[in-house]
């Protein structure tokens, strides 16, 4: 099972300060020796993180798998196409928002979405769409050409109990779904050691985004355990 390691907060420390440590781009190698298969970051439309210097250095690196969180925008297009990392993962973005809250909203933006979907793929660079697991949404990602789909565990998380579980099960009809219309199907939002093995034991997901446990542990373990970690639940998938 994929994990990529979502590195945006490393920069955010970086940022509090407006210094130039931590390098986010530092943290590459310790997520990989820690058994990452691939780097997400986001380089939103405000910079608050994840700057353009860090996105070119991230798409210099040989053989890295790096996966750019970006909004829809015709910017973050142009700098995509530019770059050309490996994937891509089209999200909505608030400036006001503390991180992204929802998924995409593909079917009142299909047309437009259709557009970025094919300049991205001409460019050589794997769409993902996040989404929330509405069927609708994942209909509308598969029409468009989008080869991905990353379902929106965010509500999950900020669930708990009777809740929870009613979430998890929208979240395995999305992601059957998605896997019956041909999508790869990844997941990620709010994911930590303690709500991740449900998720973990649906079949048809096939990879994970984390980004915010991952930074909160590594503070008290160290970013390659951190990410060991993570890796140690994947791999015990039945």
């Amino acid at each position: 099972m994929y994990l990529g390691v979502n590195i945006d907060h490393v920069a955010t420390v970086r940022q509090a300060r407006l210094t130039l440590y931590p390098d986010p781009v530092e943290a590459v190698d310790y997520c990989l020796a820690g058994g990452a298969d691939g780097i997400t970051a986001h380089l939103r439309e405000d910079r608050r993180h994840i700057c353009d210097d860090d996105m070119r250095r991230l798409a210099a690196i040989p053989g890295l798998h790096l996966n750019m969180e970006m909004a829809a925008t015709n910017e973050m297009v142009s700098i995509c196409r530019e770059l050309k990392p490996g994937a891509c993962c089209l999200v909505p973005e608030k400036r006001e928002e503390l991180t992204t809250e929802g998924g995409l909203d593909v079917v009142s933006h299909r047309t437009r979405m259709a557009s970025i979907v094919e300049k991205l793929n001409d460019a050589g660079v794997r769409v993902s769409m996040f989404i929330d697991p509405d069927a609708e949404q994942i209909k509308a990602s598969a029409a468009i050409g989008a080869p991905v789909v990353e379902l929106h565990t965010g509500h999950y998380a900020n669930l708990s109990g009777l809740d929870r579980e009613k979430e998890l099960e929208v979240i395995r009809k999305g992601a059957a779904l998605a896997a019956d219309l041909g999508l790869i199907v990844h997941a990620g939002h709010g994911l930590t050691l303690d709500n991740t093995p449900p998720i973990v034991a649906i079949s048809e997901i096939e990879g994970l985004n984390i980004g915010h446990a991952i930074i909160a542990d590594s503070i008290f373990k160290g970013l390659e355990r951190a990410v060991a970690d993570f890796k140690l639940l994947m791999a015990r998938r039945r």
